[in-house]
């Protein structure tokens, strides 16, 4: 959303943090998905991360992804089904590479902003960690309803900004 003044244009605080979020993705190197996270105090930005391998060894974009895949059961309309999930294992996620950059001090009360919904993992590991919201833009399908009741057991506020637009220099396709 945007605010105009008699004097210039505005972006409210939701896309101003959310832009910088996409901002800080273009960073990655994962040929399959650019995230970035921002750790936010009221409206003091405290850290950024993006997804990559660990420091000082080869990304997906040198060593190609490390694919994993993972089987689930799920239960659609009292109907059990098999699905399966490929993830690339070789990349620290955003959301575990802010925590690991940000002391819990400054997490606690605070809001993550990510371009994209949190995986399982990462809602684990957000869940303990001292903040109170989570914003995000793109969502992530796979593990959608469990992170949503994940949240909500945790008194978590967890709201996507579905009419929002990133900035067109931070797009990238994305693959499931």
């Amino acid at each position: 959303m945007v605010t105009e003044t008699k004097d210039a244009v505005r972006k409210d605080w939701d896309t101003y943090f959310m832009d910088i979020a996409y901002m800080v993705s273009t960073r990655s190197r994962c040929s399959r998905r650019h995230v970035g996270a921002l750790l936010v105090q009221g409206k003091k930005l405290l850290g950024t991360a993006y997804n990559g391998a660990p420091m000082g060894v080869p990304d997906c974009s040198e060593a190609g992804c490390m694919i994993a895949e993972e089987i689930e059961v799920k239960t659609v309309d009292g109907v059990e089904r098999v699905v399966k999930k490929q993830r690339c294992i070789r990349t620290i996620h955003a959301e575990q590479n802010l925590l690991l950059f940000t002391d819990r001090a400054d997490r606690e009360g605070s809001t993550v902003y990510v371009t994209d919904q949190p995986c399982w993992t990462c809602a684990n590991m957000l869940a303990n960690s001292g903040i109170v919201e989570i914003v995000y833009h793109r969502s992530y399908p796979k593990d959608s309803d469990k992170v949503s009741r994940l949240m909500e057991q945790k008194g978590i506020r967890f709201r996507q900004l579905e009419h929002y637009d990133p900035p067109a220099q931070a797009l990238m396709e994305v693959s499931q």
